[in-house]
């Protein structure tokens, strides 16, 4: 289809104009918008009526005026060019090399809005992806083809443990090319100078591609952020063969500019003020993750948000919460006493661990040492909290040995240094170790034979 241009603008509201006596205008179609200086941004297509078409700006609209403003429709959807060549490169939100690179000489263009995977075609996650991080290793275990989001509050490291997940993450066993795509939306520049130091200083840049939004960015090129990143990671996992790791960081930066954007277009709100389609909008992107049956490559996603107020309940969180196969909680009351990482392991969850450990995969004794740690932390948990409130001296002898294992778990299982990259082998032996703690008589979720193997 030819380019078309118009200089037809009949209203400029927020990141949207209103442009008429438009012809065969497509919905989601690529738009160039020319501001009065000369300098031209880029745009889609959000509705068609008749001759009008609504018309989104991924610039912004500052400067521009109804009659001096050139619009050019393209014929096509908005693509990402893509090589092996984006390997090792930082693009802006929009894909747009900001690295002081040279442009992507492009082996094809791909739509940034991808395919729906036929469910029948898609494969189950199974493979132990091992983060190096105990806490999310140990109980609540990432598996290949997953959606495993992570779960923050304002203030918390969530940041450091998306740049440490995602230098140290690695597939066990066969040799499998892996790569880390990391999206971040919304951030403020010292957070991209944080991401990008992190990512060159360990060498990890060399198998990764990052796109960054930064915050004085336009709110609507946030939209389009993590689809330009799953398009560059479905290329990477179902064209070159990799096993992909996506990470989108903050996911709450996105939905914000996604009820902006509704607001402008004077939708009714829904929960909080955000679109009424806010849950379908977040499947269409954790979707794009998963395995595809007969491809050898697999896209894995951990999208972070931080709960407004820490609540559980807000919108964002409770749908992401409905889409995904589980969450991984980071706890405020741990982060103020200096645990790193703050992982709350008893509301977390992987529904899809079993799938991802055991013998072949991890470890035969996995599942049952998962178990049993969970079983002993929550226990001491509750000791501690009976201390509290009846005194030390109401424990019993065996309510003390829980209370003390509680903490001895926090304190070396799920502390660990932002540069340690523990192995499943290093998490499972400290699980072990941790028990021994507790007496054998206590052990109930574990095999006989296991303990005299591992505990000896």
């Amino acid at each position: 289809m030819p380019i078309r241009e118009y200089m037809t603008v009949r209203d400029i509201v927020g990141p949207l104009l209103l442009v008429e006596r438009v012809q065969e205008a497509k919905y989601d179609e690529l738009v160039e918008i020319e501001f009065p200086d000369g300098s031209v941004g880029l745009g889609n297509v959000l509705e068609v009526e008749g001759d009008k078409a609504l018309i989104q700006s991924f610039e912004g609209t500052r400067g521009l005026d109804v009659s001096n403003t050139r619009v050019r429709f393209r014929g096509r959807g908005m693509e990402l060019a893509v090589s092996r060549d984006i390997l090792g490169r930082v693009f802006d939100g929009l894909g747009r090399p900001m690295d002081d690179g040279p442009e992507i000489i492009p082996d094809e263009r791909i739509n940034i809005n991808g395919s729906p995977i036929n469910p029948f075609a898609r494969d189950y996650p199974t493979d132990f992806i091992q983060t190096g991080m105990s806490a999310i290793d140990g109980l609540n275990p990432l598996v290949r083809g997953q959606k495993l989001p992570i779960f923050s509050g304002a203030g918390l490291p969530h940041s450091r443990l998306a740049a440490q997940i995602a230098r140290q993450s690695t597939v066990l066993g066969a040799e499998m090319e892996f790569s880390v795509v990391f999206a971040a939306m919304g951030i403020t520049f010292e957070d991209a100078d944080f991401f990008m130091q992190e990512f060159r200083s360990t060498a990890a840049i060399e198998r990764s591609v990052l796109f960054i939004n930064l915050a004085d960015d336009p709110a609507v090129e946030r939209i389009a952020t993590p689809r330009v990143a799953l398009t560059a990671a479905e290329y990477l996992a179902f064209e070159l063969g990799m096993q992909v790791l996506v990470i989108l960081t903050d996911m709450t930066y996105y939905c914000e500019a996604l009820r902006e954007v509704s607001a402008a277009r004077k939708e009714v709100p829904g929960r909080r003020g955000y679109p009424g389609y806010l849950y379908t909008d977040l499947a269409t992107i954790y979707e794009r993750a998963g395995r595809i049956k007969g491809e050898s490559g697999s896209i894995t996603q951990i999208p972070i948000l931080s709960m407004p107020e820490d609540d559980k309940t807000h919108p964002i969180p409770d749908l992401t919460g409905y889409i995904t196969e589980g969450q991984i909680i980071l706890s405020r009351e741990l982060h103020r006493e200096g645990i790193y990482p703050p992982i709350d392991v008893l509301p977390s969850l992987s529904r899809l661990k079993e799938n991802g450990i055991g013998e072949g995969k991890t470890r035969e004794d996995h599942s049952d040492l998962s178990n049993q740690l969970f079983s002993a932390y929550a226990r001491g948990k509750e000791a501690k909290e009976l201390a509290v409130i009846l005194g030390e001296a109401a424990l019993t002898e065996e309510d003390k040995l829980y209370a003390r294992f509680s903490d001895e778990f926090e304190d070396r299982f799920v502390r660990q240094g932002e540069f340690e990259d523990r192995t499943i082998e290093e998490t499972l032996a400290l699980g072990w170790e941790l028990l021994k703690i507790l007496p054998r008589a206590e052990l109930k979720r574990v095999k006989k034979d296991q303990i005299e193997k591992y505990m000896e």
